[in-house]
């Protein structure tokens, strides 16, 4: 049972100056989701990152949002599965997803960084590539390349406007329900329900 799903992290950027931004839409759902369950995440220095647990016996996840910065994100990851002696398989990284529309997840059990930087440092660090992550799409800038390289930056490390307000909500309740499915059903079977995902929005 290694593939089993124990470790849970949200990329995001530490500090009230991030949240709410596009990149930290990984921290987003892990706040969701200790607001719907009622736990809360403490800092855990050996971590380099805010830890908490949910679920009891064998359904219990750890859960971490690293406070590394997103550039360096792996190194909060390797600390995580060297303490608690988890392989990267039983692993789950929540990363936003530019090529992705907002509203649409996908779930890859390996690939490259595809362009982030908190998944390269994550491959850099676990020396693997072979570790689960869940794309939550934020859709890109621009349609034009250029234009988009150039807004980049300003784009993931902007808030989400009021009109995609209704989007992010739905998608995160996706993202909650997706960590379910995979505890329940397995990355194989979950992923079909997941890779297509679309937002109910009401």
């Amino acid at each position: 049972m290694a593939h089993v799903l124990r470790l849970v992290v949200g990329l995001g950027n530490p500090g009230s100056k991030y949240e709410g931004t596009r990149h930290n839409i990984g921290f987003m759902a892990l706040e969701r989701m200790a607001s719907r369950e009622g736990f809360i995440f403490r800092q855990q220095t050996k971590l380099h990152g805010l830890s908490a647990e949910y679920g009891i016996s064998e359904s219990r996840l750890r859960l971490l949002m690293p406070q590394t910065y997103m550039n360096d994100s792996g190194r909060a990851i390797r600390a995580a599965l060297d303490w608690f002696g988890f392989t990267p398989e039983q692993l789950l990284v929540l990363v936003d997803d530019m090529d992705i529309p907002l509203g649409r997840l996908r779930l890859r059990a390996q690939g490259s960084a595809g362009g982030h930087n908190g998944l390269r440092s994550t491959i850099q660090h676990l020396g693997t590539q072979a570790f689960p992550r869940l794309r939550i799409g934020i859709g890109a800038p621009a349609d034009n390349p250029a234009e988009r390289r150039a807004r980049t930056v300003s784009y993931v490390l902007g808030p989400f406007s009021k009109a995609e307000q209704p989007e992010v909500n739905a998608v995160l309740d996706g993202v909650l329900e997706a960590i379910h499915r995979i505890q329940r059903q397995g990355l194989d079977r979950a992923g079909n329900w997941i890779n297509g995902f679309r937002p109910s929005l009401e």
